[in-house]
């Protein structure tokens, strides 16, 4: 019988399943990865905005990552919303205890309506603690400027937000561009000392909820599958681009996206 190399999901659940561990399970499992998951916390949203966070205790985050951990042989792991300082500091310590390998860090801090979904604590426990434990780290430009410490707004600033962020120890930073006023979405990618450019065509008109988390599951998946870095990261922002253009209109809000894949329609 075949075993499909298997990826574990820490993140934020999502009521409406377009971004957290809905997103990323979907993720992995569109490109053949099996997925495990580790709630952080409950989240009541939709398409619209956040509507209430319950953090989980940091008892309950640790008991489900040991349970998983001590039996399946994850390949790549990836992290989401962490919510606090302490369930940073348990996911940091559990990936070192089970040198769980690969780790993408998506640096989730706030929501697209603005929500906050990690406190001022779980912003520096990730920058002392997980990101030197990161292969990749994911920021947009405002997680980046927080990272950081200063705004980025240019292609030069992101360049420069991502040489900081690598010296705090990850091997590899993506700071996404998403959100700059430009005809294409640009990532700046850092990687042995070298900037290299992502460029996709821009979809004018088009916001929609849970593309850092797919974007960041599908470099996982990549990494699991056994691609190098880059072509992990490569990968991942065509099937981010490919799942905007296959995006849902259902709700009332941001569309939700489709990964080509996923079986439904």
């Amino acid at each position: 019988m075949d075993r499909p190399p298997c990826a574990l999901s820490i993140a934020g659940s999502d009521s409406v399943a377009g971004a957290g561990i809905q997103a990323d399970l979907k993720t992995f499992a569109a490109l053949g990865v099996y997925g495990a998951s580790v709630v952080t916390a409950v989240t009541a949203q939709n398409t619209i905005g956040v509507a209430a966070i319950f953090p989980l205790a940091p008892e309950a985050v640790a008991a489900q990552l040991e349970a998983v951990a001590q039996d399946l042989p994850f390949r790549a792991v990836k992290t989401g919303m962490l919510a606090t300082g302490e369930i940073v500091e348990i996911v940091a310590k559990k990936v070192g205890q089970f040198r769980l390998p690969n780790l993408v860090v998506d640096p989730v801090m706030a929501a697209h309506d603005g929500t906050p979904l990690l406190d001022s604590q779980g912003v520096e426990a990730l920058r002392r603690l997980l990101l030197p434990l990161a292969t990749v780290v994911t920021p947009n430009l405002q997680e980046a400027a927080m990272l950081i410490g200063h705004p980025v707004r240019t292609r030069d600033e992101m360049e420069e937000a991502a040489r900081q962020i690598a010296s705090m120890g990850p091997r590899v930073v993506v700071v996404k561009g998403g959100h700059l006023e430009r005809e294409e979405a640009v990532d700046v990618v850092f990687h042995d000392g070298r900037v290299r450019l992502l460029v996709a065509p821009r979809l004018e008109g088009v916001a929609a909820h849970g593309t850092g988390c797919v974007f960041a599951s599908a470099i996982a998946a990549g990494l699991a599958q056994g691609l190098g870095v880059w072509e992990a990261v490569r990968r991942a922002k065509e099937l981010v681009t490919q799942a905007l253009h296959h995006r849902y209109m259902v709700g009332r809000g941001k569309a939700l996206l489709f990964v080509p894949g996923q079986g439904c329609a």
